[in-house]
């Protein structure tokens, strides 16, 4: 079991609503450390990463709000998870906003890179996250990390790490989504990922999806990095995320995803991010989270 390196990051810019900051928090009320020591991993807390506050910042670009404070955030989080991953560790990220993953994927890209193979990709996400400054109506940076992680927009994310793309649309997998803008559905439409909807989770059940997902994710490339976006489950079982829609995935469908990257044996790296305390109830949300870390991580029911 390589050991696990768990790092905060209380990133509370990319989005409109405050409150993700609290998330890693939240995560290490919920027991996440000691549980997946008492999973047998060798778990190293990194604490949090540095991260400036909104009040003390100035939006500057209204197409891109905070990027550049965002961007140093990010390239800290690449320097961190590509020190864990040289450690023979794996990065356990917890957010904060989605716009961290420029940094996480980014580190996960270049240590597929020295092992002379691409990064599988699996984003877990109600939302697409593939709008650019050109596109959002928001300015929200925290609904672009993907876009920069698959393409050169926005720059300051993009060039985290020095190459780009991080990873290419045949090797990325977009899993639960049931919200995207208008314009950004035509984005998704022409990047060639590979997308499977809430609606083709009705249909042919969570299994069949993760298990595709995986395959896709996993073919020909070093390991498959996941992102997970809580939001993605249903804001009846959690009600403390950033941008809650609902009609998502179930408790059981939940786990099922993690379930199944557990017994690929692929994961290489994982995101956990949007947890947001100030919305929640009783931490219900974060606990939720937490066990699905450990069902990523290989927590079983037998």
């Amino acid at each position: 079991m390589r050991p696990v390196h768990i790092i905060g990051v209380p990133l509370d810019l990319g989005g409109g609503r405050r409150g993700v900051d609290m998330g890693p928090s939240a995560f290490r009320i919920a027991g996440l450390g000691e549980r997946l020591t008492a999973l047998g991993y060798t778990v190293v807390d990194k604490g949090d990463l540095p991260v400036p506050i909104p009040e003390t910042q100035q939006p500057r670009d209204e197409r891109k709000k905070y990027v550049r404070d965002i961007a140093k955030v990010c390239l800290k989080l690449y320097q961190v998870a590509l020190a864990a991953f040289e450690e023979g560790a794996m990065p356990l990220v917890l957010g904060g906003d989605h716009s961290l993953a420029a940094g996480s994927v980014a580190a996960a890209s270049e240590q597929a890179r020295r092992q002379g193979k691409p990064l599988g990709l699996l984003w877990v996400d109600a939302h697409g996250d593939m709008n650019t400054p050109a596109t959002t109506t928001s300015g929200n940076v925290h609904g672009m990390p993907l876009a920069a992680l698959l393409g050169p927009e926005p720059a300051e994310l993009s060039r985290i790490g020095g190459t780009s793309p991080k990873v290419r649309p045949e090797h990325t997998v977009l899993v639960g989504v049931r919200n995207l803008d208008v314009r950004e559905r035509e984005l998704v439409l022409a990047s060639g990922i590979h997308v499977f909807t809430m609606k083709d989770i009705d249909r042919v059940g969570i299994a069949s999806v993760a298990e595709q997902a995986i395959a896709i994710a996993g073919k020909g490339t070093a390991g498959v990095h996941v992102s997970f976006d809580v939001d993605v489950c249903d804001p009846s079982i959690a009600p403390g995320v950033g941008t809650p829609v609902k009609g998502g995935l179930d408790y059981r469908e939940a786990h099922m995803i993690m379930e199944v990257i557990a017994d690929s044996g692929r994961l290489s790296s994982l995101d956990m991010v949007e947890v947001n305390p100030i919305l929640d109830m009783q931490n219900a949300t974060a606990m939720l989270a937490t066990e699905l870390v450990l069902s990523a991580l290989g927590m079983n029911i037998l």
